[in-house]
């Protein structure tokens, strides 16, 4: 049980520490609202136009290929920190090639997509 407690003492830390910013900001920060501040904008200039505009489906593309090689590099850090091990032996080896095998499948095939053309 006393996993238990110490993480519900840290969510209630983290909780308190919350509510204490958020109610030092309350009663320290100015507050004068008005039309112009309460105006939206973008990047400092008045928009034109309507609110809602159409993405390009690349940009979510590049994302997901970003998030794939985010998750590859997660995942070969800590191995090669542990690498050192000498318990690891050829197994741990196997793994890590099935590992970067799938990654470069999935590299191959966005770049058989043309997903990886920059222009």
């Amino acid at each position: 049980m006393t996993g238990y407690v110490a993480a519900a003492a840290v969510l209630a830390t983290g909780i308190l520490l919350v509510i204490a910013a958020v109610g030092a900001r309350r009663l320290l920060a100015p507050h004068a609202p008005s039309r112009a501040k309460l105006s939206t904008y973008e990047s400092g200039v008045d928009p034109v136009g309507e609110g809602w505009a159409q993405s390009q489906v690349r940009y979510l593309s590049y994302a997901f290929l970003y998030v794939v090689f985010a998750v590859d590099a997660v995942y070969l850090f800590p191995w090669a920190y542990v690498l050192r091990d000498p318990g690891l032996g050829a197994a741990s080896l196997v793994e890590i090639a099935v590992f970067i095998g799938i990654i470069v499948i999935g590299l191959l095939h966005a770049a058989r997509r043309g997903l990886l053309r920059w222009t």
